[in-house]
């Protein structure tokens, strides 16, 4: 069973920045992509960003794209999301997944258990 842990959420002013972290447990972090996404009050579950076991290539939903950077550090078993020129749709409750293969495929057999981020206007 692996559990995902997410911190960094929090109240942020229009324009300003946040980033947020997702740590796993268990030995297999460095093996599998990794993603993120929110969900706004009264809307569906949305893909935002995610990486492949190795960094080496990443994916961004157009809404995002240009202000969000995901990373992630093998070594430490966390991804994270960088979020700069926040908006205040970006405000929800951000998720981190695991994939359930290397290269990301949207299929995600773990989530975590989320973390607010609220952008005041």
């Amino acid at each position: 069973q692996v559990q995902l842990v997410e911190s960094g959420g929090g109240l942020v002013q229009a324009g300003g920045s946040l980033r947020l972290s997702c740590g796993a447990s268990g030995r297999t972090f460095s093996r599998y992509a990794m993603g993120w996404y929110r969900q706004a009050p009264g809307k569906e579950r949305e893909f935002v960003a995610a990486i492949n076991w190795n960094g080496g290539r990443t994916y961004y939903a157009d809404s995002v794209k240009g202000r969000f950077t995901i990373s992630r550090d093998n070594a430490k078993n966390t991804v994270y999301l960088q979020m700069n020129s926040l908006k205040p749709d970006d405000t929800a409750v951000y998720y981190c997944a695991r994939g359930s293969t290397d290269y990301w495929s949207r299929d995600v057999d773990y989530w975590g258990q989320g973390t607010q981020v609220t952008v005041s206007s």
